[in-house]
């Protein structure tokens, strides 16, 4: 048996419900209908001509990225620009794009919490979203985690740097500062800043930092590690392979699954 965009829509919603996404986020369909089928599934992080290249030379049903095509209303669709190149490509190969982005990173097992499995932290005492949204403490905006083991900011870098696989942060603090509880959120965190101060957490891990608002943590005599808009988020593509995978087994869902390969962060470290 072979899902329709409908089944893998309604799967998305079970395990990061679309009601999660923040208002200005345009979580779920994005090109295509519901109707179409869906068993050749391309997972990438962002929707690029590049991704919609590859879509069509592997004749994939539909592209689910993290972050959305299409943000905010659109009042002309120009098939010579980028956005509408897109969308007449996939409307012509007949391939649906679907997008899981703030629901995904807010939700229970969502990408926050992939994302502290990645880095190595293993939560304590206690595990609560730095805004919680619903009576669940495990939904909300960002994460903080008390650790088991206390260790120093310097150690906590070079740990994430190893387990992310990159070669620089940029951090803010004493290297030195003893850290025991931390918050984090992937993506550009920057305006969590406030909620982090206000917290009682030791460091924040983030990306899209300002100067400002680093500075501000700097005067708290607290620690900041920007790892990057891209080295927080791009790991979705082995987040959703896993459920998508999962669903099928369980499910009995005939469906290929593949990650695009392609992607890398834009920004070029000298």
């Amino acid at each position: 048996m072979k899902p329709s965009i409908a089944d893998l829509l309604d799967l998305i919603d079970s395990m990061a419900p679309f009601s999660l996404a923040e208002a200005w986020d345009n979580s779920g369909l994005q090109v295509g209908s519901r109707t179409w089928p869906g068993s050749k599934v391309l997972l990438a992080l962002d929707v690029t001509p590049q991704v919609v290249a590859e879509a069509v030379s592997w004749g994939a049903d539909l592209v689910l990225t993290h972050h959305p095509l299409v943000m905010g209303p659109i009042s002309s669709i120009d098939f010579s620009s980028i956005q509408g190149s897109i969308i007449a490509l996939c409307a012509r190969h007949r391939i649906s794009i679907v997008s899981a982005h703030t629901n995904l990173d807010k939700a229970h097992q969502g990408l926050n919490d992939y994302f502290a499995r990645q880095i190595d932290v293993f939560p304590g005492s206690s595990v609560e979203p730095m805004i919680p949204e619903t009576e669940d403490a495990s939904i909300g905006t960002g994460r903080i985690y008390t650790l088991e083991t206390r260790l120093t900011l310097n150690r906590l870098v070079e740990q994430i740097k190893s387990r992310l696989k990159i070669s620089s942060v940029r951090y803010v603090g004493d290297r030195d500062l003893m850290v025991n509880t931390l918050a984090l959120c992937t993506g550009s965190g920057g305006s969590l800043v406030g909620t982090f101060l206000k917290s009682g957490a030791d460091v924040f891990i983030t990306g899209d930092v300002k100067y400002h608002e680093a500075r501000n943590v700097e005067q708290a005599g607290l620690g900041l590690i920007d790892v990057g808009h891209f080295a927080s988020e791009h790991m979705v593509i082995a987040l959703l392979a896993e459920r998508l995978r999962a669903w099928a087994k369980t499910t009995g869902f005939e469906i290929k699954v593949k990650a695009f390969d392609g992607e890398k962060d834009p920004f070029i470290t000298v």
